[in-house]
């Protein structure tokens, strides 16, 4: 659960509608707690007929190549973040029969996100997709599998217990599995679909009640839209049914224009959350349009502009810089995707400017990828997923990252590790007095956002010329403004000049962040920096030629 700050900062940037919501909240769980420990959590499912769910269809998807394959995923293997199973499973046991209201996960030995990662049940998806491509004698394996972990997992995680019901998020995550393991699977009893609908049913319910609104919306909304689509398709004969496929489809409508910018870039300011936000859009829109239910023709091309931004700063190897946040999430399971839109967008412009989200990018044929951060902390109020990384680089050379940006490790149980990589000096740009460009409040909420902007931008004869500032130390005793310039004087050579103004003395700290297979040696009177193929020399002052 969140820390008593955190709560507190949360409802003072509430308005007093959202103050309303959450205090609703907090009645309803206590009094589902009360029931929880007495009469038992039980919720009246309605019956439906096959025929409300049978003809449901998936949509289109693509597989890419996984570094766990089907026969792993047969033999137990699932997805963790890394994070050790038997760390997880304790974590699990110890809290399995605890009302997910009441479970305290602030400075768990396990991060809340690994625990909640195999319970998005994707390693079931992979499996169910696996099936209708494999060969017949692997089928009935395959199936057995499926009915295993679906029904296992239920059977351990009874309604409203556990820590797997304390984020809707979650719960919405696993509908789509749930719907595609309910209108795939043609030989379950009777007994065990019900209890696959009763699933569905009740994971509908609970992520209608508890919605991300207000100061929280945001991708955990797109998660939890998508889980009412699926879940309200199959009950939308019924009057609750067709409120959570109504309510679904409204948020996705309402917060495509606010979750993506007009340039196509992340109002989140995560990279990550971006890819991940708009599969989402995808898999609802390939949902929803394959079973006549919603025509999401309009949403389309803000989708494509989306993805063709994320494209643009895609190097030769297929690298994208890890700015903001990453929950490492995935619409269906890690390499499945839903159709996307225009698979063939190659940007070909040296310089690209996104004025909007604040990026701009400078490449060479793929061969030189730079890219320059002038965008805002991220989506306000809270700006949860952003990074204080205004006017921050990164560089890949021939497809090998070389300057990166230092991403995400972990959310939970290590704040000093959150508040690091969160902060500015884990990016490459300037700290001032050991003070982040903005306040780091908790770990999902900052004060004194930065105003970053690009000043101007001049391409002539092959070069170019960048400035930007931030005003982020405004708000020190003896305010500084920080002024960078990227200057591009061909396709090999760059140079960045830091320039500050204002008053009083202060310490200042440039950091590069290198990629951890790089190494850094000596030449004559320049550092050269190497990775496999690529090699940059610079002069530390900082000058650089790429060769």
């Amino acid at each position: 659960m969140p820390s008593l700050k955190e709560y507190i900062m949360r409802l003072k940037r509430a308005s007093m509608a959202e103050v309303f919501y959450r205090a609703k909240h907090r009645i309803e769980n206590k009094q589902l707690r009360r029931r929880a420990f007495s009469e038992g959590l039980t919720l009246p499912v309605p019956c439906i007929p096959r025929d409300d769910w049978a003809g449901l269809l998936m949509p289109d998807i693509q597989v890419g190549v996984d570094s766990i394959e089907p026969e792993e995923l047969l033999k137990g293997k699932i997805y963790t973040l890394n994070t050790g199973e038997d760390s997880i499973g304790q974590f699990e046991t110890r809290w399995r029969n605890i009302f997910s209201g009441d479970i305290k996960y602030n400075g768990a030995l396990a991060d809340i996100r690994a625990i909640w990662e195999p319970a998005r049940l994707q390693h079931l998806a992979k499996l169910i997709i696996a099936g209708q491509i494999s060969q017949p004698k692997d089928v009935s394996r395959i199936e057995k599998a499926i009915r295993d972990g679906i029904l296992d997992w239920l059977e351990k995680n009874p309604f409203l217990l556990g820590p797997h019901y304390i984020s809707p998020m979650e719960c919405g995550l696993r509908l789509p599995v749930f719907v595609y393991a309910l209108i795939t699977r043609n030989h379950w009893s009777d007994e065990d679909r019900d209890m696959l609908l009763d699933a569905v049913y009740k994971h509908g319910w609970w992520v209608a009640g508890r919605l991300s609104l207000y100061a929280s919306l945001g991708n955990h909304t797109i998660c939890e839209s998508i889980g009412l689509i699926f879940a309200g398709a199959v009950y939308r004969k019924t009057a609750e049914g067709k409120k959570w496929l109504e309510k679904g489809i409204s948020l996705l409508q309402q917060e495509l224009s606010h979750q993506v910018m007009e340039d196509g870039g992340p109002n989140e300011q995560s990279f990550n959350y971006h890819r991940f936000v708009l599969d989402l859009y995808r898999l609802a829109a390939g949902f929803l349009e394959k079973n006549g239910l919603y025509d999401c023709t309009l949403w389309k091309p803000r989708l494509t502009k989306g993805e063709n931004f994320l494209k643009t700063f895609m190097d030769a190897s297929g690298n994208v810089p890890s700015i903001g946040d990453s929950d490492d999430g995935y619409a269906l399971a890690p390499c499945v995707y839903p159709k996307r839109g225009d698979d063939d967008f190659m940007e070909t412009r040296p310089c690209v400017t996104f004025p909007e989200s604040g990026y701009t990018v400078i490449q060479s044929a793929k061969r030189l990828l730079f890219t320059f951060d002038h965008g805002s902390l991220g989506m306000a109020p809270l700006y949860n997923h952003g990074h204080a990384d205004a006017l921050s680089i990164s560089l890949s050379v021939a497809g090998e990252q070389v300057l990166v940006d230092s991403g995400t490790y972990r959310y939970n149980g290590e704040p000093e590790w959150r508040r690091y990589f969160k902060g500015t000096r884990a990016h490459n740009t300037v700290n001032i007095d050991g003070a982040d460009q903005a306040v780091q409040e908790t770990g999902f909420i900052w004060s004194h956002p930065y105003k970053a902007e690009l000043l101007s931008i001049i391409e002539k004869n092959g070069s170019i010329i960048l400035e930007a500032g931030h005003d982020g130390y405004a708000r020190l005793k003896h305010p500084v403004y920080h002024k960078r310039t990227v200057i591009l004087l061909d396709a090999s050579c760059f140079v960045i000049r830091d320039l500050f103004s204002g008053k009083g003395n202060h310490n200042f700290e440039l950091n590069f962040h290198l990629h951890p297979d790089a190494s850094v040696q000596s030449e004559d009177a320049w550092l050269s920096i190497r990775k496999n193929n690529a090699k940059v020399n610079t002069d530390g002052l900082v000058k650089s030629n790429i060769l």
